[in-house]
């Protein structure tokens, strides 16, 4: 049994300069490693996320959503303003209206290539339509492609897992869809998302 005696001989034995140092020593040693630790398990487990997806990337290919081309009829949306079913257009634009093209439950019914006098441009007469800015459909066959999946006069397919750069022509083109006129061939796997050339990639399912 330990005396009160001897235990105030074991702290003034403690209590000296030397084993002070030892014991303040041990403490931040010890506070060290906690923190040591801390910081490496931290960024252990930082690394293995944002590594992992990379690798992955690497070696599975970055996952992307495609098209698969094939000639389709579509719409393409021509923008109209029409005042007592009349509307006036330029000589560039002229081109692109046709009698018959519909205008949601309207449509155009006449086309004129000589130019008003009074105005300097083309008139059209429509039947039935509401005033306001109205959309001529222009219907087509061809390839269509969203406005998002082109870059600049390129589009990329899926190539055995490599996003390839193809160059193309564009035919005409409204706020959403591209035709295209050349470039595009059927069964070509044109590629929606944001990738670069060459790059590995995974077509999701």
């Amino acid at each position: 049994m330990i005396t009160t005696e001897k235990f105030e001989q074991i702290v003034k034995n403690f209590n000296t300069p030397k084993n002070k140092k030892i014991i303040y020593r041990t403490l931040i040693g010890l506070a060290i490693l906690i923190v040591g630790y801390r910081f490496y398990s931290v960024g252990k487990e930082s690394n293995f996320n944002v590594f992992n997806i990379i690798r992955n990337n690497a070696a599975q290919g970055t996952p992307v959503t495609v098209l698969k081309m094939q000639k389709t009829n579509g719409v393409l949306l021509e923008p109209l303003t029409i005042k007592s079913n009349r509307s006036f257009v330029s000589g560039a634009r002229i081109s692109v209206f046709k009698p018959g093209q519909k205008i949601g439950n309207c449509k155009i019914v006449s086309v004129s290539h000589n130019i008003d006098l009074d105005t300097g441009m083309h008139i059209i007469r429509t039947s039935k339509c509401k005033d306001g800015l109205q959309y001529v459909e222009k219907e087509k066959n061809g390839f269509y492609i969203p406005v998002s999946a082109i870059h600049g006069n390129a589009v990329y397919i899926e190539n055995s897992g490599i996003a390839e750069k193809r160059e193309i022509v564009i035919e005409d083109r409204d706020a959403q869809n591209v035709l295209i006129k050349s470039g595009i061939a059927d069964g070509d796997i044109v590629i929606l998302s944001n990738v670069t050339e060459n790059e590995k990639v995974k077509v999701i399912k």
